[in-house]
């Protein structure tokens, strides 16, 4: 099987997990709202940014963020550098919910930890932190 596969059954992996783990907390999320919302930065995103980070269109993360919002997740306030803009920010709720993803997170590699030793869980996270330095054009 090729890498990239062996990469994205892992991702999918964590990321059910993380989801499972939200809903199980009573925050209502889907994976889509889930993979935008990990990309809002801690100052707040534009709305474009997060659309092209996570590859939708704007219309879709758009859809996603009002999704979001309905929930108290997240939050659209003006933009300080940019008063024509606004920001996409968590809400207390919201932060709430990515510590809790951010737990899962850490608990799942902790558990791949385990299964594959701690040299071998350190290399892994080496070349894939390597590798994305010319695959991840939002570094």
């Amino acid at each position: 099987m090729d890498l990239a596969t062996l990469m994205f059954i892992s991702y999918r992996a964590m990321d059910d997990r993380v989801i499972a783990a939200a809903r199980e907390a009573g925050y209502d999320v889907t994976t889509a709202q889930g993979r935008l919302a990990q990309r809002i930065s801690p100052e707040g995103s534009r709305l474009t940014d997060l659309a092209e980070q996570a590859q939708v269109t704007k219309q879709t993360a758009s859809l996603l963020v009002a999704a979001l919002e309905e929930r108290g997740l997240v939050e659209r306030v003006p933009d300080p550098h940019d008063g024509r803009a606004r920001l996409i920010r968590f809400t207390t709720a919201g932060l709430t919910a990515a510590a809790r993803a951010r737990e899962t997170v850490m608990a799942v590699e902790q558990e791949w930890a385990d299964h594959l030793g701690v040299e071998l869980a350190d290399h892994l996270r080496e070349a894939l932190t390597r590798l994305r330095e010319i695959t991840d054009p939002y570094q």
